[in-house]
């Protein structure tokens, strides 16, 4: 049963992806998971139609979609843009939380068309109808976005 959870949850994002080839972006949702186990991308992982992983504490692929967490940002853990190791540890810290989240609790997604990339598919993760960006907001581990400060820069 669960595999067969994981495979219908691959084919909305197949199919939201064929939607997006198409230049539709409708709003959609699903229930996931937990799905198997979320790991974090390798750095040079290559992108594949059923590329599955996270990326950092507001990125992360599902079934070959790449998905960028609306309405908050985390620190780069590859290209620390401050050049501090505080900066680097704490997008870490984000990015396992953000792991350690979906692997253990039942998520809902909601998709909202493409981001300002046009590469990214725009979604919000809910736990128990909690925005995961609130969630790492609280824990200082992410902030607001557009509107707020990268503390980890101070």
């Amino acid at each position: 049963m669960r595999n067969l959870q994981i495979y219908c949850v691959l084919a909305i994002f197949g199919l939201l992806g064929s939607m997006a080839l198409l230049g539709r972006f409708p709003v959609a949702s699903a229930a996931i998971g937990p799905v198997e186990y979320l790991t974090i991308c390798g750095a040079k992982q290559p992108n594949t139609r059923d590329k599955t992983c996270i990326v950092d504490g507001d990125t992360l692929w599902l079934g070959g979609v790449n998905v960028r967490l609306k309405d908050f940002d985390t620190p780069e853990p590859r290209n620390n843009i401050c050049g501090s190791f505080f900066e680097i540890d704490l997008a870490n810290a984000a990015t396992l939380r953000l792991q350690e989240l979906l692997n253990s609790n039942p998520w809902t997604i909601d998709t909202f068309g493409i981001d300002g990339t046009g590469e990214r598919r725009l979604a919000m993760i809910k736990i128990e109808g909690e925005d995961v960006g609130d969630i790492l907001i609280r824990e200082r581990l992410a902030r607001h976005w557009p509107d707020s400060d990268e503390f980890w820069c101070k």
